[in-house]
């Protein structure tokens, strides 16, 4: 059965359930708080969680160090992605890509300690501290809040530079036209509430400024009878895919297959850049997954990725790529970490 019937269930019954779905909506997870917690699926968004006790990691000091990507399969990727922008089959698409990770830390570690909006453990395959919103639904209101733009926040007037970046603005633009059409499948009296406004995250690496922007609506009153139905109209994400969205995943899945993780199997974004969230029976608050660190063979791997435009730099946007690599990592400022 598909995750789209089996929501319209939980929601025709306002019957709480936690989901997870993949990035292409063919792989999902869809259960009770407590069964997700049995299976060793352990979540908390916004402060709400399905466990207990924490499990602060007693390492006085922390290991966390990455290779670097693979240039020659970067330039491929985007170059491919470029010349699709080129021929006007996209304006806007959201690159990524696998980095092999060195630390001393495991999943659960990297769960119990990080701070984030968004925190999955699903089982021993991966872990998800991920600060973006992908909507919250409050009685009949919708809101959706896509994050574009990165900047390490101790450059200097980093706040102004990239408010006032061309590209960055552009980029940011589309992801807020493309997520209000996205919304008005569904929705009515669609608006900005907030365009491009600033988040402080702390990591491990020091602080990074994230560019966010609000956009609501209002939903029908029986919108719960529709909940698989509805949630399927807005993934993937627009904020993680791009645009024109159908034709833009179509390239990503071209782009990204250079790609490869050290056993030679070719890098799939399986759960990254899916979302997962939580449903109350009256409310729903759901996150996408970025920042995300995958189990594969034993070996760690930090997916992350970035919005190209025509305006884009290769080196640039790879720069942007490996700054999201990071931990927002309780008592960072005591901790140690290597690149």
């Amino acid at each position: 059965m598909s995750f789209k019937k089996i929501l319209n269930q939980y929601g025709k019954q306002r019957k709480p359930c936690l989901f997870v779905i993949d990035f292409l909506g063919e792989n999902y997870y869809i259960s009770s708080m407590q069964d997700a917690y049995k299976a060793g699926i352990l979540f908390e968004i916004d402060g709400f969680k399905n466990y207990n006790q924490p499990n602060i990691s007693d390492k006085s000091l922390i290991d966390f160090s990455f290779s670097p990507l693979n240039q020659k399969d970067w330039a491929k990727s985007f170059e491919i992605v470029q010349k699709y922008i080129q021929r006007g089959d996209s304006y806007l698409l959201n690159l990524s890509a696998p980095t092999l990770l060195q630390t001393n830390l495991g999943l659960e570690d990297i769960f119990y300690n990080t701070h984030a909006k968004y925190k999955l453990l699903f089982k021993n395959q991966f872990v998800c501290f991920s600060p973006e919103i992908f909507i919250k639904v409050e009685n009949q209101h919708i809101a959706s809040y896509p994050m574009k733009g990165t900047i390490d926040a101790n450059i200097p007037n980093a706040e102004k530079i990239i408010l006032e970046d061309e590209k960055e603005l552009a980029e940011h633009y589309t992801i807020v036209d493309l997520i209000r059409n996205d919304l008005n499948q569904i929705a009515k009296k669609i608006e900005v509430k907030k365009f491009r406004y600033i988040d402080k995250i702390h990591t491990l690496q020091g602080d990074i400024l994230q560019v966010s922007s609000e956009i609501v609506g209002k939903l029908p009153e029986n919108h719960w009878d529709f909940l698989g139905d509805w949630l399927t109209k807005l993934l993937p994400a627009g904020s993680i895919s791009g645009a024109p969205k159908k034709k833009t995943i179509e390239i990503i899945q071209e782009a990204e297959s250079f790609f490869t993780f050290e056993n030679q199997k070719k890098y799939e974004r399986g759960f990254y850049t899916g979302i997962f969230g939580y449903f109350d029976g009256q409310n729903l608050n759901a996150g996408v997954m970025i920042r995300f660190i995958e189990n594969i063979d034993n070996q760690l791997y930090f997916k992350s990725g970035g919005g190209i435009t025509y305006k884009s730099d290769e080196k640039l946007e790879l720069k942007e790529l490996m700054q999201k690599i990071y931990l927002p990592y309780q008592g960072a400022s005591k901790k140690y970490y290597t690149q």
